[in-house]
C-alpha cells in the first residue's frame, strides 16, 4: 500500500491502485511492482524487505527512497481519541489526501509513576503507528520528552517536581536521569517501527519549540544524542515558531517552522537560515485552543485555505496542527500563563478539519478539494459519518457529600505545615498528580485569611464544613466569621491544569505550596486528603452505603448519581449540564473531564464506545450548584466565538 502526495507535474509517477475494505469502508490503496519500480515509495507495511534510503533533506526538497517527496501531514493524538475510533479518524485523514500522520507521545501517561510504564490499550503506541501504516500513512513521531500540546505540564510527569531543585528541560542531573530511563523504554517500543526496520516512521522530532524556552545550550544536543545513541537513524527535525527559530536548533538537525499566517516573511526567514534545504511548516495551526472564561476560538475556513494553498504553491511541506484535535479527557488539560494563569478547557476541538467527535467540517471539504488537484486518480471515499443520539434526560437518583466520601480515600497525611500535591506520600511515594486535595486544620477565631498566592489553583474554603468563600490566583484574601470555640477550617484545592508553555513551566507544583496566614500568623497542624478521583476511588464510592435519596438539601460539594439506559447499540452523544455549576463527569468509570458554567464549553463529548447497551452509570462531582437532571445533545455548544485573526498574538507567533 502507498499514498504519495504529488504535484501536477509528478502525476505520471502515480502507481496503480486497488480497493480494500477496512471495517466495511472501501479504501483506495496504492501499490507498486517492486521489480519494475525499485526506487519508488513503497507503503510501510509492504516494504518489509526493503533497505532503501529513508527520508532525506540533502537538497531543496525532501527525498524518500531517493525520489522527490512532499510531506502532507496532519496531527492526531492517539491519547485524545478513544482507541475504538483510531481507524475512523485515520481513514478520514487518508481520504482527505494526507500522506503523513504526526503525533506527540505524552510521557506523563506512559510513565505515571517513576519506573512504571504503560504502553497498553489506549496507550498502545505500537498499535497506533501500525494502524497508520495499514492505512497507507507515513509517520513523523514527536516523542518529546516535552510536547506542549495544551497538555498538563507539556506532557512531563508531575513526579519530577518532587525534587525542589528540579530544572525542567535542562541538563540538570535529575531531569537527565529521568529522561534516560524513559527513553530506554520508549525507544525499545518505537525502534522496530522505524523506516530502516521496515516501519512507517520516516522522521523524529527533537523535543518541541525549545527556542521559546532556551534555558540550556547543551539540552538539545543531549536530546538528539539520546535518540541517536539508542539507534534512531531516521531524519531528525526541530520545530519552532518564528522567534524561536533563532534559539531552538541543533547542529545537523533540520529546522521547521510553526505558524498560522504567512507574515514577517516567515518562510523566507526559514529558507535563509538553512539554504538548499527543504522547507516545512511543522505546525500549520488550523484553529486554536480555548481557555475557561473566554470565547471559543475559530479560524475562518476560507482564510485557512488561502494560506495552505500558498504554502503548497511555494513547494513547502506542511503538517496541519490539528487535523483532528479530540479531547483532553479527565484532568489532562494544560494552562496558559503569559502573565496571567488561564486553564484550558476539556474539549480540544481546536476548530480543526475533523471536529472533536470526528465529523468532517467545511474545512475538511475545502482541503480535500485542494489536495485532490495533486492526484491523478480520485482520493479514497470519505467514511460515512458516525451516528449520534440525543438520549432522553436522566434524573439524579442519589447523592453523596464530599465529607462522606473521605471514608473511601487513602489514609490521610498529617503534617505541621502544608504539603504540595506532588510531595504527598501517596501513589507509591510518587505524589499526587491530578485532581483535588483537601487540607484541614483547626482554628479558634475568625479574621482575615491570606493565601499569599500559595493556593494552586483554586480553593473552596469551609468553616465546620460550611462554605465561606474561595481563593485563587486573583483572590488572595478572605474574611472568616468569628467563633468562640475550635472549628475546622478546610481548603478543597483543585489543580486546574499545569502550564504547558512558557517560562512558568518551572513553577507548577499544585495544592497549597506555602504558608497560609490567619491574622498574619501561619496556619499549622494539617490533615491532608488525596482526592485524585482515580477509578478505584470512584468504584469504592459506587459500592458504598452512604448515598442518600433525599434531595431537599443536597450537600455541596458532593457526588450525584444517575442511570442512563441505552436501547440498541450505543452511539456518541454530548452531555450538557445547563443547571449545574462546576465539576467533573464520570460515565461507567471514565472521567470525561471538567464542566464549568462560565464556558465557553457547555458540553462534554461522550463517545459511544464508552457506553454499553442497557444500564450505564453517570456520576457528577459538583462543587457549586447541583441540578436534578442531566441532558444530552446531538451537537456541541462551544459558546460565543472569536476569530483568531482578530487576536494580536497570532501575528507574534
Amino acid at each position: 500500500m502507498w499514498l504519495q502526495f504529488l504535484t501536477p507535474s509528478q502525476q505520471s509517477l502515480r502507481p496503480p491502485s486497488t480497493v480494500l475494505l477496512y471495517n466495511g469502508t472501501a479504501v483506495t490503496v496504492m501499490h507498486l511492482d517492486f521489480h519494475d519500480n525499485p526506487g519508488s515509495h513503497h507503503h510501510p507495511e509492504v516494504r518489509r524487505m526493503s533497505h532503501s534510503e529513508g527520508l532525506r533533506a540533502n537538497s531543496d526538497q525532501f527525498t524518500l527512497e531517493g525520489e522527490p517527496f512532499r510531506i502532507l501531514g496532519g496531527s492526531i493524538h492517539y491519547f485524545r481519541v478513544p482507541r475504538a475510533y483510531w481507524g475512523d479518524r485515520l481513514l478520514k485523514m487518508k481520504a482527505c489526501g494526507l500522506n503523513t500522520l504526526t503525533t506527540y507521545v505524552p510521557w506523563n501517561l506512559h510513565e505515571p509513576e517513576r519506573g512504571t510504564f504503560n504502553f497498553q490499550e489506549q496507550l498502545d503506541l505500537r498499535a497506533y503507528i501500525s494502524l497508520a501504516a495499514e492505512m497507507g500513512l507515513w509517520v513523523i513521531l514527536r516523542p518529546g520528552p516535552y510536547i506542549c500540546a495544551e497538555w498538563d505540564l507539556g506532557g512531563l510527569p508531575s513526579w519530577l517536581l518532587q525534587d525542589k531543585d528540579m530544572q525542567l528541560r535542562t541538563t540538570y542531573p535529575g531531569f537527565v536521569d529521568a529522561v534516560n530511563l524513559y527513553f530506554d523504554k520508549l525507544v525499545s517500543i518505537i525502534k522496530p517501527l522505524m523506516f530502516e526496520d521496515g516501519g512507517p516512521i520516516i522522521a523524529v522530532q527533537v523535543e518541541n519549540e525549545y527556542g521559546s524556552y532556551a534555558k540550556d545550550e547543551q539540552y538539545m544536543s543531549f536530546i538528539m544524542n539520546s535518540l541517536q545513541t539508542r539507534g534512531i537513524r531516521e531524519l531528525l527535525l526541530t520545530s519552532d515558531n518564528w522567534e524561536g527559530l533563532r534559539y531552538g536548533g541543533v547542529e545537523g538537525v533540520l529546522k521547521t517552522i510553526n505558524l498560522q499566517r504567512l507574515s514577517f516573511g516567515a518562510i523566507q526567514h526559514l529558507a535563509d537560515m538553512q539554504p538548499q534545504k527543504p522547507l516545512m511548516v511543522m505546525e500549520y495551526w488550523s484553529g486554536w485552543f480555548d481557555v475557561w472564561g473566554e470565547h471559543h476560538h475559530v479560524f475562518n475556513a476560507e482564510d485557512m485555505l488561502a494560506v495552505v494553498s500558498e504554502i503548497l504553491e511555494r513547494g513547502v511541506s506542511i503538517n496541519l496542527y490539528m487535523f483532528h484535535g479530540g479531547t483532553s479527557f479527565g484532568f489532562m488539560n494544560g494552562a496558559m500563563d503569559l502573565g496571567a494563569y488561564k486553564p484550558q478547557v476539556t474539549s480540544y476541538d481546536y476548530d480543526a478539519p475533523l471536529s472533536e467527535a470526528g465529523d468532517c467540517t467545511p474545512k475538511y471539504q475545502l482541503l480535500r478539494n485542494l489536495f485532490s488537484q495533486y492526484y491523478s486518480e480520485p482520493l479514497s471515499e470519505v467514511p460515512s459519518p458516525r451516528g449520534r443520539r440525543v438520549y432522553d434526560p436522566v434524573f439524579i437518583q442519589q447523592h453523596l457529600s464530599l465529607w462522606d466520601s473521605l471514608h473511601f480515600t487513602d489514609k490521610p497525611h498529617r503534617s505541621e505545615r502544608p504539603v504540595n500535591m506532588e510531595n504527598l506520600p501517596v501513589n507509591n511515594n510518587n505524589g499526587q498528580s491530578y485532581g483535588y486535595t483537601l487540607y484541614e486544620t483547626t482554628i479558634s477565631n475568625g479574621g482575615v485569611l491570606n493565601s499569599r498566592n500559595n493556593i494552586r489553583d483554586r480553593a473552596l474554603v469551609f468553616v465546620d464544613r460550611q462554605f465561606v468563600g474561595s481563593l485563587d490566583c486573583k483572590t488572595h484574601e478572605l474574611t472568616l466569621p468569628d467563633g468562640k470555640r475550635e472549628r475546622t477550617l478546610s481548603f478543597l484545592v483543585e489543580n486546574c491544569g499545569r502550564v504547558n508553555y512558557g517560562k512558568a513551566l518551572d513553577d507548577q507544583r499544585k495544592g497549597i505550596v506555602g504558608e497560609i496566614l490567619l491574622n498574619h500568623f501561619p496556619l499549622r497542624g494539617f490533615t491532608i486528603f488525596c482526592l485524585d478521583m482515580k477509578p478505584g476511588f470512584i468504584k469504592r464510592l459506587i459500592n458504598s452505603g452512604y448515598w442518600k435519596t433525599d434531595f431537599k438539601s443536597p450537600c455541596i460539594p458532593g457526588f450525584f448519581q444517575a442511570g442512563l439506559y441505552v436501547t440498541g447499540p450505543p452511539t456518541d452523544t454530548f452531555v450538557t449540564l445547563p443547571g449545574w455549576g462546576k465539576g467533573l463527569v464520570f460515565v461507567n468509570g471514565q472521567n470525561l473531564g471538567r464542566h464549568w458554567l462560565i464556558g465557553p464549553q457547555h458540553f462534554l463529548y461522550l463517545p459511544g464506545t464508552w457506553l454499553r447497551s442497557g444500564e450505564n452509570q453517570i456520576i457528577i462531582f459538583e462543587e457549586q450548584k447541583p441540578d436534578d437532571k442531566i441532558l444530552f445533545a446531538e451537537q456541541p455548544d462551544h459558546g460565543k466565538t472569536i476569530d483568531v485573526y482578530k487576536l494580536p498574538f497570532c501575528t507574534l507567533l
